[in-house]
């Protein structure tokens, strides 16, 4: 692997930002004059997340993330802030031990958390000032997840067992275990994302707190042999489990699993008490589709979650669904309204519920009336991602959101909504004096002359009247959305910095448009996407003059990579070069060997080989003929997901056939790549990659 790519690309012209980014830390960085975002202080930035506040609404805990580049890791700490108070607020010296998950106690005395201080994941507990932590749980498994129940009585912690041996006790190895290194699978799930199965399932926990806030006694099983996940493997949180206010009831979020688990989106809500004494029972049988996040009313007469409709569709829309636990009465509260529910929460009165939906190129807070099902949009433009209400009347909610122009940060609005008011500025030392480049949305007739929306983005170091090489960035999913949010692998302000131009589009397939925009990607991944991404570069080209046409190269991960091999034999003209981080090459071999199989089936109308021509209308792998353009290979070899074959299949191919090409490959990585250094590496790499083939003519 070259790694000296930065060196490379300043000698062919790359601007100054870049060359820098690989010698200077972003401290000293910070202390010079004003320049664009570098992959190192984008790798290395502070992130703030998980903000909760406490009971009586003065008190806002964090997390915030920070990175030791050398050592190639992350660390965890608490931060706590009065929330109408001025500053940052102060780091909790418990951090030393790492910290993690803040979760007030019912009275607000005391802030638990996670830590591994002790060897092993464990609760602990300390209070607001934050100098001393105490041990809440003791097991001999790492726990997962914890919910507070409201009581105060009792925590409900999630570890991975074997099902039917939920004792707590770590399973006692064979006395002799076997010299040979065969493992034998009777069901399909034998991996799942970037891990091999090894038999056991995060199961619930139900463990007695003493006056102190201690765990006492055994764990009681709530899950005994049941065959499912609670959270779900592998992106499952707490947001899975509720409590009911009285303390006595569990609801989690499960899919029986058996051998169906890998074509089966049917999560149902699962309900049992707290002291284990029945099984549990499902609550949503009746709904062959997904069904998740359950939240009990302040009250306890009510419990609303979010359920889709469609058996096998990960993408199909969220509908907010309420039951009246005395009657039984469910129904969905909003059915008219044509966007997908995400994090919900109940505001104190019972009578409204907050959540968050992407919406044209944002992702807002919303407020929707229990009663009557109407929906107003509590913020603007942005990416919300989490909400905790502030408690007593209208006081507030607070919420965690990104944009393009910044990293996620603490905000408060009211619950009448208007201007918004920022609680934390983490991270922002290393953006002090970082120019990021403008934004602006923009649209125009797609497929079936529908409106399709874009972001461009202009380079850090725009100047009226020049023209600028252009990262033509396409998102993954397919259902998801490139719009108005900041991210830590896909930025655009990463090639901002480096003197690139973007442009974004959320092709035919995107979230936020109405569920009809979503499904029309289905069994279309080739022609109707394409079609929005062709008339989308036209647009923007006709639009700004500051893009160079000219010097212009496709980027994409995941669908967005599977887009990049079928432009690479279907639309190669605009092109100087390519770039494919884990895309689908064949899209037959991918129907067998993916591990989520719901997801391929939905997509291409079927099993492989009930549906074959599905599978091959929009095969890259059928048009390798037509690949002539420079392409830059990345694959994750813990990539589950979009196995490594698929992108050696690629760069095989392109070798073959004596196009330019490079394969880079990160061993430790599954979908995405995460450590600091590899996420160096591989901005240097697709930057070095981008500086090489759009250098201008000498």
């Amino acid at each position: 692997m070259n790694r000296s790519l930065y060196a490379l690309g300043y000698a062919l012209g790359a601007p100054l930002a870049l060359a820098l980014a690989v010698t200077v830390s972003p401290v000293a960085m910070a202390a010079e004059a004003a320049h664009g975002l570098t992959p190192m202080e984008l790798a290395t930035m502070d992130r703030a997340s998980d903000a909760r506040v406490s009971p009586d609404g003065r008190l806002l805990a964090f997390d915030v993330r920070t990175v030791d580049y050398a050592n190639n890791k992350a660390a965890h700490s608490l931060w706590v802030k009065e929330i109408d108070g001025k500053g940052d607020g102060h780091r909790l010296a418990i951090s030393d031990g790492g910290a993690s998950t803040p979760r007030w106690s019912a009275d607000g005395k005391s802030l638990y958390f996670m830590s591994g201080r002790s060897g092993s994941q464990q609760v602990w507990k300390t209070d607001a000032a934050g100098t001393q932590a105490t041990q809440v749980t003791a097991l001999p498994l790492d726990v997962g997840s914890f919910n507070l129940a409201p009581d105060g009585t009792h925590i409900v912690v999630s570890m991975a067992v074997f099902p039917g041996t939920e004792t707590g006790d770590k399973p006692a190895k064979p006395a002799d275990i076997a010299k040979s290194s065969g493992v034998v699978f009777d069901k399909v799930f034998v991996r799942h994302w970037d891990e091999w199965a090894d038999g056991t399932r995060n199961h619930l926990f139900a463990l007695a707190l003493n006056g102190e806030g201690v765990a006492t006694g055994a764990p009681v099983p709530l899950m005994k042999g049941f065959d499912g996940d609670a959270p779900g493997k592998p992106f499952g949180d707490d947001s899975e489990i509720t409590i009911s206010p009285d303390g006595k009831t569990v609801v989690f979020t499960a899919r029986l699993a058996g051998r169906t688990e890998p074509w089966s989106t049917n999560l149902d809500l699962w309900q049992v008490p707290m002291d284990g004494s029945t099984a549990p029972v499902n609550l949503t049988a009746g709904n062959a589709a997904m069904d998740t996040g359950p939240v009990f009313s302040p009250d306890g007469s009510k419990m609303a979650w979010r359920a889709m409709k469609r058996p096998t569709f990960e993408a199909d829309r969220f509908g907010i669904m309420v039951r009246d636990l005395k009657s039984g009465e469910t129904r969905e509260i909003d059915p008219s309204w044509d966007r997908s529910a995400d994090t919900l929460a109940w505001t104190a009165d019972g009578r409204t519920l907050l959540t968050t939906a992407y919406d044209v190129g944002q992702s807002k807070l919303f407020s929707v009336d229990v009663k009557s099902g109407a929906v107003k949009a509590l913020t603007g433009e942005g990416h919300v991602t989490a909400i905790d209400l502030v408690k007593g009347g209208d006081k507030g909610v607070v919420y965690m959101a990104d944009s393009l122009s910044g990293p996620s940060q603490a905000y408060k609005v009211s619950l009448k909504g208007g201007k918004a008011e920022q609680l934390t500025h983490v991270g922002a030392g290393t953006l002090a004096n970082v120019t990021l480049g403008a934004y602006e949305q923009f649209s125009f007739p797609g497929w079936n002359n529908e409106t399709v929306h874009g972001y461009v983005v202009k380079p850090a170091n725009y100047q009226e009247g020049h023209k600028y090489p252009v990262a033509f960035i396409i998102h993954g999913g397919p259902q998801g959305s490139f719009g108005n949010a900041w991210s830590f692998r896909w930025n655009p302000q990463a090639y901002t910095g480096a003197g690139y131009a973007v442009v974004m589009i959320d092709f035919h397939g995107s979230t936020g448009y109405g569920q009809a925009f979503t499904d029309a990607i289905s069994q279309h991944w080739g022609d109707r996407p394409l079609e929005d991404l062709q008339k989308g570069w036209a647009a923007a080209l006709a639009k700004y003059p500051f893009l160079n046409g000219d010097r212009a190269c496709a980027l994409g991960a995941s669908y967005g990579g599977f887009m990049i091999n079928w432009i690479a034999g279907n639309w190669n003209g605009p092109w100087k070069c390519l770039v494919n981080h884990d895309g689908v090459f064949d899209n037959r071999m991918m129907g067998y060997s993916t591990e989520e199989l719901w997801f391929s089936e939905w997509e291409n109308g079927g099993k492989v080989w009930e549906n074959p021509a599905g599978y091959e209308r929009f095969n890259p792998a059928n048009h390798v003929d037509q690949w002539v353009k420079p392409q830059l290979i990345i694959h994750g070899g813990r990539d589950f997901r979009i196995p490594f074959e698929q992108g050696l299949g690629a760069f095989t191919a392109l070798q073959r056939k004596g196009v330019p090409s490079k394969l880079v490959y990160f061993a430790d990585e599954n979908h995405w790549v995460l450590k600091p250094q590899n996420s160096v590496q591989w901005h240097q790499e697709v930057l070095g990659w981008l500086n090489t083939w759009t250098a201008e003519a000498k």
